[in-house]
């Protein structure tokens, strides 16, 4: 297996250390990396279940990543250790166009997220979902968990509210949680005028535009039509 992979270019390494940080404000906690056929996926999770009762969806970001080498490799790594590495990369960058190499931090195994893989195959198209929807869907819901946390704290109060807001279906597109607005909002992928595709297989749900992916899975209990 590969300790390090090779992305084409500078601007490539920015794309790549620009959505890491978007994620990490939101789970600051590992991003699964796979290399392959001159390709690098990399995802990360805004949210999962906590539990084995928890019908939390599991709500996932991706970005592509074109390689300049052969690298092969499934890791899931500390998302913190992968942006100190892209950090220092970018810091002693000399050659703007040449092929950048970045080394890969010790694994983790302990990440239940990084176990569910989404499939690579037999996605149906359904109806475009306006990106001007999930905007909004977004802004409202984070103002939402604002106001109702206030001033409280606790784990659990902070945990309640948002698993009562972002589990909410969006109206109109109901096999799409709010969540799915939250996470393609929060890593970027929203862009004025940028549609966004709506694909689907089993419990899976994609959403796609030029600058990413949210993947959403929900559980079969929780799957309405």
């Amino acid at each position: 297996m590969s300790q390090q992979f090779t992305l084409v270019d500078s601007l490539a390494l920015g794309d790549l250390a620009t959505f890491l940080g978007r994620a990490a404000r939101v789970e600051d906690g590992s991003t699964r990396l796979i290399a392959g056929s001159g390709v690098l996926a990399v995802y990360t999770a805004v949210f999962y279940p906590s539990g084995l009762h928890d019908d939390t969806p599991t709500v996932l970001g991706l970005r592509t990543f074109a390689l300049a080498d052969d690298a092969t490799f499934d890791v899931v790594v500390p998302l913190r250790s992968m942006l100190d590495r892209l950090a220092r990369l970018q810091s002693t960058l000399t050659d703007a166009g040449a092929p950048v190499v970045a080394s890969l931090p010790l694994e983790v195994n302990t990440v239940v997220w990084a176990a569910i893989s989404p499939p690579r195959g037999g996605w149906t198209s359904l109806d475009d979902l306006p990106g001007t929807v999930l905007e909004s869907v977004a802004d409202a819901g984070i103002r939402e968990v604002k106001d109702a946390v206030g001033t409280e704290s606790g784990a659990s109060i902070v945990q309640r509210v948002r698993h009562e807001v972002w589990n909410r279906p969006i109206e109109g597109f109901e096999h799409v949680p709010a969540g799915a607005a939250f996470a393609a909002h929060s890593l970027g992928f929203l862009g004025e005028g940028d549609p966004v595709r709506v694909l689907e297989t089993g419990p899976w749900t994609r959403l796609s535009t030029s600058r990413g992916h949210v993947l959403v899975r929900r559980k079969p209990w929780t799957l309405q039509r």
